[in-house]
């Protein structure tokens, strides 16, 4: 190769800095994951039980992911100014009209269908885009760090 002949430089998209998890799961996964957040939430601010809050809300929604998304899903954390956001997105078919507008607590004595309720009541923020090709579910806490 002449020096005419240089390679093309790869263009490298840098990361944005406030990112700190962007990771694939499937069952495996689940529990090291939910790790994964704790420490970066820790480290973002969180802590007490605004930390556990958020890491049961994050785990909920990782969970349902694998149940009834498709068995699979990908989770993005990261930080904006004075908060934490955590994204799950899955492949599943999607939500129901009554699943996507029901806030109410589920019965007592109901097996399932607490995920999105705990997410929602665990978190400061939850918006959920729904259809077809999956569903993803966006939650958000205050960090004080």
């Amino acid at each position: 190769m002449t020096n005419a002949e240089l390679p093309t430089p790869r263009t490298v998209v840098p990361i944005e800095p406030s990112l700190l998890i962007a990771e694939a799961f499937d069952q495996a996964q689940v529990t090291e994951l939910r790790h994964s957040v704790t420490s970066c939430a820790n480290a973002a601010g969180l802590v007490g039980q605004r930390l556990d809050d958020f890491v049961l809300a994050v785990n909920e929604l990782i969970t349902n992911a694998v149940r009834h998304g498709g068995g699979r899903g990908w989770l993005r954390l990261w930080r904006r100014p004075g908060e934490l956001v955590c994204e799950v997105s899955d492949h599943g078919h999607g939500l129901s009209e009554r699943q996507l507008h029901d806030r109410s607590r589920p019965a007592p004595d109901t097996a399932g269908g607490w995920g999105l309720w705990l997410a929602r009541e665990l978190s400061d923020a939850m918006e959920v885009e729904s259809g077809a090709a999956g569903t993803t579910v966006r939650i958000s806490a205050t960090a004080t760090d």
